[in-house]
């Protein structure tokens, strides 16, 4: 399963998308992001499964896109 990493180096700024990597599971996704992506001294990491990651709007579409 592809997961994609987000974090941010201090509180209150936005979430950025750092990255991705393959994992079988949710905690191992964690452990690899974590292992992967330590070159920052990061605020907080999240990831989360590239298929639940909803799609809202694209601008060459130009409207609210469906799942």
């Amino acid at each position: 399963m592809v997961y994609e990493v987000f974090a941010r180096t201090s509180r209150g700024e936005p979430l950025r998308n750092i990255g991705n990597l393959n994992a079988p599971n949710d905690e191992l996704a964690r452990i690899y992001a974590y292992s992967t992506y330590d070159e920052e001294r990061w605020f907080d990491m999240w990831v989360v499964p590239r298929d639940r990651l909803l799609p809202v709007f694209n601008a060459e579409a130009g409207t609210l896109l469906e799942r």
